[in-house]
């Protein structure tokens, strides 16, 4: 018997201890953060950066985070239409719930940590991992897509252009096809498991997945995402471009539009939680380019990535709380019926 409940016990012990790891790397992640822009900060003198930092006033802070606020919302109303259009038996409030509380595993590498959102559906649903995962994909290739065309309006746009961001918009396409495409994203799960042999069942689980993306194929299902992706990252490219004005930086809307968006790409691209490290190296090299002094690209790159990543990661923090205990309810009472 004593083997029978060890399990139990143990999935017990282990739930606080990784909700404790998450947290410390959270922390660790931020501090290393703040440690190399303080570093450059003092290498380029302290008194430039505090007076540029001190420009921004409260409203103009408030207002990063309202822009970003408007991203959150209009990418959570996406995420409802395509829970609604998967069928998923769920509300507005609780879509929401669920994708605002995601943001709080954005710390995990590649944030796969995200994929809570599913485990608190089968907790609600009781749908399974396959059914659910169709909206995970179709959520992540939006933001692509949307990600992309943004960046090739501002290469077309702008004076300057951003170099290597075509290749990068195309490669963030050409992903966000594949996985919207149920035939292409079949095939390639068949060829990544006859190359590697590994995970059987993870692949298989893909492959099932799969099929349902044809629910999403209707193209006006399509362009009303298109539109909440675009407006939401729109908004978040706004508050930067905002932002480098009120610094007396006026690169232009498109370029600074362009250098937001590349660096969130290349940020995901490097797999760290929360792209962090390579999005805010990123960020603080192209505006280097564009004779952006480090007195005033050290402290935008900062409170851009604090009014937009680390501000979502709080709202996921005091949300995530709510959505577990909710979905331990809907369980229970889904077991009862």
């Amino acid at each position: 018997m004593s083997s029978t409940n060890a399990p139990p016990r143990a999935k017990s012990v282990a739930k606080p201890a990784r909700q404790h790891r998450d947290i410390l790397l959270l922390a660790g992640l931020f501090a290393l953060v703040i440690a190399g822009i303080v570093s450059l900060a003092i290498a380029t003198g302290w008194r430039e950066t505090l007076d540029q930092i001190a420009k921004l006033t409260a409203m103009q802070f408030l207002g990063l985070l309202g822009l970003s606020l408007v991203n959150y919302g209009f990418r959570g109303l996406r995420w409802h239409l395509f829970a609604r259009r998967l069928g998923l038996p769920t509300g507005l409030v609780q879509n929401l719930r669920h994708f605002l509380g995601g943001f709080a595993m954005s710390v995990t590498p590649g944030r796969v940590g995200e994929l809570v959102r599913m485990r608190w559906l089968r907790r609600e649903t009781g749908w399974s991992f396959e059914r659910t995962a169709p909206l995970v994909l179709m959520d992540r290739a939006s933001d692509l897509t949307a990600i992309a065309l943004i960046l090739s309006l501002s290469v077309m746009m702008s004076a300057a252009g951003i170099a290597g961001a075509v290749p990068v918009a195309l490669t963030a396409l050409v992903l966000a096809f594949v996985a919207t495409r149920p035939i292409l994203l079949s095939a390639l799960a068949g060829v990544l498991y006859r190359l590697t042999g590994a995970v059987p069942r993870l692949f298989a689980r893909v492959r099932r997945a799969a099929r349902s993306l044809a629910r999403f194929s209707d193209a006006r299902v399509m362009l009303a995402a298109a539109i909440l992706g675009l407006i939401g990252w729109l908004a978040e490219g706004y508050a930067f471009y905002l932002l480098m004005v009120w610094m007396g930086a006026d690169i232009g809307f498109w370029t600074a539009v362009g250098i937001f968006v590349f660096a969130t790409l290349v940020g995901g691209a490097t797999g760290a939680p929360g792209g962090v490290g390579g999005a805010e190296a990123a960020m603080i090299g192209l505006l280097m380019l564009e004779h952006v002094p480090l007195e005033v690209s050290l402290p935008a790159t900062l409170i851009i990535r604090v009014t937009t990543l680390w501000f979502a990661i709080g709202i996921g923090l005091v949300v995530f709380p709510f959505a577990e205990r909710i979905s331990q309810k809907e369980k229970h009472a889904l077991e009862i019926r």
